[in-house]
């Protein structure tokens, strides 16, 4: 591995950042989107009760579904609007924390082909900087030219494919995931307002 990173020269190391980069990115949205985390069996049941018995708010809160909930709930006495529009904020807010750091994750996923094509023009550029007009072409220069294009444009792909397979799969489930939430606060709004 060392050898290819050599072999590529300088132009692989803003990939290699951005590769760390969108592998942390990747493992914390695996750890963060998980179904139990976001919204846990249950919830929906719980902030029924909440809601009926005017307690146990701050159990609820543990979860994204929860916080969209419990504004609900906070809101019971109002009107069916006004809940509907606390859930409907909150919603919002939750949409933008799920969706954290994926424009980072998007931009890598679309650069990387872009550093990868840059760092294959430095390698023509060197092989053409290696062509002499008095002795000819040195065949050391122009191995090292050419190894430096290709290095740099399989690894510009090896870092945007999963970037963006990742990137479509985690805005998939976190479409998914609102959806969800909407249809449990729209449950939730109408039995709270059936018990009134």
């Amino acid at each position: 591995m060392l050898d290819m990173v050599t072999a590529a020269g300088w132009p692989i190391w803003p990939m290699i950042v951005a590769s760390v980069i969108a592998l942390a990115i990747i493992l914390e949205r695996l750890f963060s989107l998980r179904a139990n985390v976001v919204a846990p069996a249950g919830v929906l049941e719980q902030a029924i009760a909440c809601g009926r018995a005017g307690e146990g708010l701050d159990a609820l809160e543990g979860s994204p579904l929860g916080r969209v909930l419990g504004a609900g709930i906070r809101n019971r006495n109002g009107s069916p609007e006004d809940m509907k529009q606390a859930v409907e904020e909150t919603g919002r807010a939750v949409a933008h924390d799920l969706s954290r750091y994926l424009t980072t994750l998007g931009s890598i996923a679309s650069m990387s082909p872009y550093l990868g094509l840059f760092g294959t023009v430095v390698g023509m550029i060197e092989i053409f900087a290696a062509q002499s007009p008095t002795s000819g072409a040195d065949p050391a220069l122009l191995a090292h030219g050419i190894s430096v294009a290709l290095y740099n444009t399989a690894f510009g792909l090896i870092v945007a494919i999963p970037s963006m397979v990742f990137y479509r799969h985690f805005r998939a489930q976190i479409d998914a995931y609102l959806v969800d939430m909407e249809q449990q606060a729209i449950h939730l709004v109408d039995a709270i307002n059936k018990g009134r």
